[in-house]
C-alpha cells in the first residue's frame, strides 16, 4: 500500500510538472508569435496592393486561394478609409477583377467581396460599380440564403429607380421568404432605398401589402424590420399610422420587443400630436378622442409585457405625456420604482433618468419613491448616485432638507466636477422651493467654494448664489458674505472680478456696508491688475452711494494713484478727483450723538446733483455696441461731419438691437441683465459681425439723401415668391415726414435683360401719399438692383395701417444667353406684386433699456393707455410672439420667451420697450393668458409714453 501511495504521489507530481513546463512553453511561443508577428496593412502602398489584386484575374488562385484573395480585398479596404481612393481606370480595373471572384464558392471572401462593393460603392464612378449588378442579380435568386442576403443588401447601395422596376418582383418575394435572413435584407434594403429619392420611394410604397404580412413572421427581427419600414411608408399620413397602430395593437400579432418598442414609440408620438392638436381632453386621455383612449390603453397595457425593454419604453412613454394627470402617470411610475432595485446597472440608469424628469413637474408622485432612491445615494455608479441625489432634491420635503445635505456633502467629495454641477443646479431649485431654508443652503454652497474644485463648478456655485440673492432678497448680506471670503482664496479672475462687481452693486444697500471694505481692499494689494481694477471700480460705488464712507474710501482710493497698470490707476484718479468735488460741494454731515433712539435715522444717501452718483453710478443710455453703430451711422448721412453743432448722446440716431438670442430669464437672474457680465460669466468670447447700415443705399443718391436722415429700416418683405421671373423685396426706410421704399429687383430670367424698371404703388390713405420714383435700370441675368419709390407722410393725420397694391414697371430687352447681345428693341411690361403694408410698428424702433422697473416708474402714468383684447391663439407661446410682432417692439428682461414647460399654465408677463419716431420712448407691459382649450389667449396690456396719442397709436396695433 505504502509503495503504491508513493507511486501515485511520484505520478502526480510529474503530471504537475509536465503541466507546468507545457505551460511555459505555450507562453514563449506566443511571445515569440507576438515578436514575429507582421500586420498585412503596414506601409501599405496602392501600387503594389493593385498588382497583388490582379490575382483576381486568375482562375486557379481565385480557386485554390481564396485566403489570398480575402487579405488583398482587406487592404484594398484600408486604403480607400485611410483616403488613398482609387481613380476611374483603377477603379475599373479593380471592379472587373472582382467580378470574376464571383466563380469562387468561399462564403469568406464572397462576403468579403460584398463588403468592398458596399464600401467602395459610394466614391466610385456608377459606371464602374454597374459593372457588377448582374452578378449581383444572380446572387439574389440562387438557393443560398446568405448569397441572397447580402446580395440584397450591396444592389441597394447602387441600384437607382430606373433599376429597382427592373428587380421589384424580387425583392418583393424576398420581404415575405420563409429565410429570415433573406426577408430581413429585404425589409432593410428597401428602407435604404426610400431614403434614397422620390422615384425610389414610390416604387417602395407599392410593397406595403408584402411588409403587412411580413410583421406576421415567427422571426422576431424581420417583424421589427418590417414595422420599420411601414411607419416610413406611412409617417407623413396621420390617419394610416392612428390605423397602423390600433391595427397592432388590439390583434396582439407583434410577438418581438424590438417591434413593439417602434410601437410604442409611434403611439406615444401620435398622443403627442393629439395633445398638440386640441383632440385630449383637459382632463385626461380617457376622455379624449377615440384614439387618444386606446392608444393611452395601450401603453398602460405593454407595462405587463413580460420584456423588459418594452415595459420600460412603455413607462418612459407616459412619462414624457403632455399634459397627464397624476392618476394616468401612477402606473408608470410604479414600473420605475419596481426597475430602481434591479440589479442591471443600465436598467436602473434609465429608471432613475425617466424619473428625474417626472419630478420636475409631478414631484409629488415621484416621492413615493423616495425610499428606493435613498438607497441608490450609494450605488457604485456615480452617474446613477447624481440623479438619485438631484431627484431627491426635487421630491423631498423641507423636514428632509437637512437629512439630505448631510448625505450630500460625503457623496460630493468623491465626485467629478461635472456630476457637482448638476448637484449645485439641483440645490439652486430647492433653495426656490422652499426659501425659508436658505441660510442653510447657502451656507452648505459656500462651504463647497472653500475646497477644492475646477473653475466651472465654482463657476456654478457663484451664480446659484448670485441667482439666489436675485431671487430671496433676505440671502443678500448672508451670501455677500460668503463670497468676500471666497474671494479671499480664490484663484480664478473671471469669478473674483465677478464677485467685485456684484458687491459694488449690492453691497452699498445692505445694512452695514463698511463691513466689506476691507474684503474688497485686500484684493487692491494682493491681487492681480484685472482684479485690482475691478476692486478700485468696487471702492468708487461704495463711496459714491454711501457718503459716510467717502472720505476714507479716498484715502485708499489714493494709494492706487501710482499703480503699475494703466487701467487701475485711471480707475482711481477719476474716482478720486470726482469724489473729492462732490466732498466739497456736498459735504457730508454726521448725525447728531445725542439723537434720540427713537427718531428715525438719516439715510445714508447721497443728494440730488451729486457728481460722483452721476459720474460713477448712472449708466450710459446705451450699450457701447449700440453707442459705435449709432457714431457709425451718424457719420454715414450727409453733411454730417460738417455740420456745427455738438454732438450728444441725445443726437445721435436711434438704432435698434441686432437680432441676437435672448438671454433667457434664468441667465438674467443671474448676472442682473449686464451683457458685458454674461459674457464674462459665460466665457463665451464670440466674433460679431459687422452690422450693415441698411440706409446706406438711401443715403447714396444725392436726391433721397437731402431727406434727412432715416429714422430705421425695416426687415426685407417678399413682394413675390423665390421661385418667380422676377423676384422683388422691400425695405422701408422711414423719417419722421417720408417713407422710401427700396425695392430690390432680382431678374431670373437667362435670355431678358431689364430697364426703366419700377414699383407702382396705390393705396387708399389719408396718412400717405407717393411723392416720387427713382427707377432702377440695365438688370442683366442674375443681377439685383434698387428702385425707389418716395412716399410722403401727414404728420397731422393719425398713424393708422394701410395696404398698397404694387405693379412692377419694367422694359424687357431680348438678349443671346450666351453672347450677352441684343437681339429685339425694348418693349414694356408689366408684373404684379403682393400688396405691401404700412402699420404703425414700421415707425418704432426695438430699443432696449437697462432697467425696464425703473424706466415704467420715471414714465409715470399721466399718458398711460390700458386695454384688454381677446386673440385667438391656441397657443401662450404664438400669442406672445404675435404680441412682440405687432407692436414692433423689443422684449426686456429676458420675456420674450416662455420657459420651456410652463405655456398655459400661468399668465405670463411680457415687458416690451421702443422709440417712436420722433424720438418719443415707448414702454409697454402685457399679460398673456390662456383660457383653457380652444378659448385663446387673453391679453391685458399697458403703454406708457410721454404723448398720450403715441400711446393710442400704439394700443392700437394689436388687432
Amino acid at each position: 500500500m505504502e509503495n503504491q501511495q508513493e507511486e501515485g504521489g511520484l505520478t502526480v507530481n510529474n503530471l504537475l510538472s509536465e503541466v507546468t513546463s507545457a505551460l511555459d512553453k505555450f507562453k514563449l511561443d506566443d511571445d515569440a508569435g507576438q515578436a514575429n508577428y507582421y500586420s498585412p496593412y503596414t506601409n501599405l502602398e496602392k501600387a503594389a496592393v493593385l498588382q497583388e489584386a490582379r490575382c483576381f484575374h486568375d482562375p486557379t488562385a481565385v480557386r485554390e486561394s481564396p485566403r489570398k484573395c480575402c487579405t488583398v480585398i482587406a487592404q484594398l479596404l484600408h486604403l480607400t478609409n485611410t483616403g488613398q481612393y482609387l481613380n476611374s481606370a483603377e477603379a475599373t480595373e479593380v471592379f472587373f477583377g472582382v467580378t470574376k471572384l464571383f466563380m469562387s464558392d468561399d462564403a469568406s471572401l464572397r462576403r468579403m467581396v460584398y463588403l468592398f462593393i458596399k464600401d467602395v460603392a459610394e466614391t466610385c464612378n456608377p459606371d464602374d460599380v454597374i459593372i457588377v449588378t448582374s452578378s449581383l442579380t444572380k446572387d439574389m435568386t440562387c438557393d443560398v440564403d446568405l448569397y441572397r442576403a447580402n446580395a440584397l443588401r450591396v444592389l441597394a447601395r447602387i441600384i437607382d429607380g430606373a433599376m429597382l422596376g427592373a428587380i421589384e418582383r424580387y425583392v418583393k418575394q424576398a420581404v415575405v421568404d420563409s429565410s429570415g435572413q433573406v426577408s430581413s435584407a429585404a425589409l432593410v434594403s428597401a428602407t435604404h432605398l426610400f431614403e434614397k429619392n422620390a422615384e425610389s420611394a414610390a416604387i417602395v410604397k407599392r410593397w406595403i401589402s408584402e411588409t403587412t404580412e411580413a410583421t406576421s413572421s415567427p422571426n422576431e427581427m424581420v417583424q421589427f424590420h418590417a414595422m420599420q419600414l411601414l411607419y416610413q411608408i406611412k409617417k407623413h399620413d396621420r390617419l394610416g399610422m392612428q390605423k397602423l397602430v390600433t391595427q397592432f395593437s388590439q390583434r396582439n400579432t407583434i410577438k418581438s420587443p424590438l417591434a413593439l418598442v417602434l410601437l410604442v414609440r409611434y403611439t406615444a408620438k401620435l398622443l403627442h400630436d393629439e395633445v398638440a392638436e386640441g383632440r385630449v381632453g383637459s382632463t385626461s386621455f380617457q376622455n379624449g378622442s377615440t384614439f387618444a383612449r386606446s392608444g393611452y390603453a395601450f401603453l398602460e397595457a405593454s407595462l405587463r409585457h413580460k420584456s423588459e425593454m418594452v415595459v420600460y419604453e412603455a413607462g418612459k412613454a407616459i412619462c414624457a405625456l403632455p399634459n397627464i394627470e397624476p392618476q394616468e402617470l401612477s402606473p408608470a411610475v410604479n414600473v420605475m420604482q419596481l426597475f430602481l432595485s434591479s440589479p442591471k446597472p443600465a436598467v436602473r440608469f434609465a429608471a432613475i433618468k425617466t424619473v428625474s424628469q417626472v419630478a420636475v413637474n409631478h414631484p409629488r408622485i415621484v416621492s413615493k419613491c423616495n425610499e428606493d432612491l435613498e438607497a441608490l445615494i450609494a450605488d457604485a455608479n456615480r452617474s446613477i448616485a447624481t440623479l438619485a441625489i438631484t431627484t431627491l432634491l426635487k421630491t423631498g420635503s423641507e423636514n428632509s432638507v437637512d437629512r439630505l445635505l448631510k448625505q450630500i456633502s460625503v457623496f460630493l467629495s468623491e465626485i467629478p466636477d461635472e456630476y457637482k454641477i448638476t448637484i449645485v443646479k439641483s440645490l439652486q431649485r430647492l433653495c426656490f422651493t422652499y426659501p425659508s431654508k436658505h441660510r442653510v443652503l447657502v451656507g452648505f454652497l459656500s462651504n463647497f467654494l472653500r475646497e477644492e474644485g475646477g473653475f466651472d463648478f465654482k463657476r456654478s456655485i457663484v451664480n446659484s448664489i448670485i441667482s439666489l440673492i436675485k431671487a430671496v432678497p433676505e440671502t443678500t448680506e448672508s451670501s455677500l458674505l460668503h463670497l468676500c471670503e471666497f474671494i479671499e482664496d480664490c484663484e480664478f479672475t473671471m469669478l473674483s472680478t465677478q464677485i467685485l462687481h456684484l458687491l459694488g452693486e449690492l453691497g452699498p444697500g445692505t445694512q452695514a456696508p463698511a463691513r466689506y471694505i476691507r474684503f474688497i481692499y485686500n484684493r487692491v494689494i494682493l491681487e492681480n491688475s484685472a482684479v485690482r481694477a475691478a476692486a478700485v471700480a468696487a471702492l468708487s460705488k461704495f463711496a459714491a452711494r454711501c457718503p459716510s464712507l467717502r472720505s476714507s474710501i479716498v484715502a485708499l482710493l489714493k494709494r492706487s494713484l501710482d499703480d503699475e497698470d494703466d487701467e487701475t490707476r485711471d480707475r482711481a484718479s477719476v474716482a478720486v478727483s470726482v469724489l473729492k468735488d462732490a466732498m466739497e460741494e456736498f459735504p457730508y454731515v454726521p448725525p447728531p450723538q445725542d439723537a434720540e433712539p427713537e427718531s428715525e435715522p438719516v439715510p445714508d444717501e447721497p443728494q440730488p446733483g451729486d457728481p460722483a452718483a452721476f459720474v460713477l453710478l448712472q449708466g450710459l443710455p446705451m450699450s457701447f455696441d449700440r453707442l459705435d453703430r449709432s457714431i457709425r451711422s451718424y457719420m454715414r448721412a450727409p453733411a454730417a461731419m460738417e455740420s456745427v453743432e455738438q454732438l450728444t448722446l441725445s443726437a445721435l440716431p436711434i438704432v435698434e438691437e441686432t437680432a441676437e438670442p435672448e438671454p433667457s430669464a434664468e441667465e438674467v437672474d443671474v448676472v442682473g441683465g449686464d451683457a458685458a457680465l454674461q459674457a464674462a460669466v459665460t466665457g463665451q468670447k464670440e466674433e460679431k459681425k459687422e452690422v450693415v447700415d441698411p440706409a446706406a443705399a438711401v443715403y447714396a443718391i444725392p436726391e433721397l439723401a437731402s431727406l434727412g436722415r432715416v429714422f430705421r429700416s425695416s426687415a426685407p418683405t417678399e413682394l413675390s415668391e423665390e421661385e418667380t421671373e422676377y423676384v422683388v423685396r422691400c425695405i422701408k426706410h422711414v423719417m419722421p415726414e417720408h417713407i422710401i421704399l427700396q425695392f430690390l429687383i432680382q431678374n431670373t430670367v437667362e435670355d431678358q435683360r431689364l430697364t426703366n424698371c419700377t414699383v407702382a404703388i396705390e393705396g387708399d390713405s389719408e396718412c400717405f401719399e407717393v411723392a416720387g420714383e427713382i427707377a432702377a435700370d440695365n438688370i442683366k441675368y442674375g443681377e439685383t438692383a434698387n428702385a425707389f419709390t418716395v412716399i410722403n407722410r401727414n404728420a397731422d393725420a393719425p398713424l393708422a395701417p394701410c395696404n398698397f397694391e404694387c405693379v412692377l414697371r419694367f422694359g424687357v430687352i431680348q438678349v443671346d444667353p450666351k453672347s450677352g447681345e441684343d437681339e429685339s428693341e425694348p418693349y414694356d411690361e408689366e408684373y404684379p406684386l403682393e400688396e405691401l403694408e404700412i402699420t404703425t410698428s414700421d415707425f418704432m424702433a426695438k430699443v432696449a433699456v437697462p432697467d425696464f422697473r425703473k424706466a415704467w416708474e420715471e414714465v409715470g402714468n399721466a399718458n398711460e393707455v390700458l386695454e384688454k383684447f381677446a386673440l385667438q391663439f391656441k397657443k401662450q407661446e404664438d400669442a406672445v410672439a404675435a404680441v412682440i410682432d405687432f407692436l414692433g417692439m423689443q422684449p426686456c428682461d429676458g420675456t420674450g420667451h416662455i420657459k420651456p414647460g410652463e405655456g398655459g399654465k400661468k399668465p405670463h408677463m411680457l415687458h416690451l420697450s421702443g422709440v417712436f419716431v420722433g424720438g418719443r420712448n415707448v414702454l409697454a407691459r402685457a399679460q398673456v393668458a390662456a383660457q383653457g382649450d380652444a378659448a385663446g389667449v387673453l391679453l391685458k396690456i399697458a403703454v406708457r409714453s410721454d404723448d398720450a396719442d403715441v400711446s393710442r397709436m400704439v394700443a392700437d396695433c394689436i388687432r
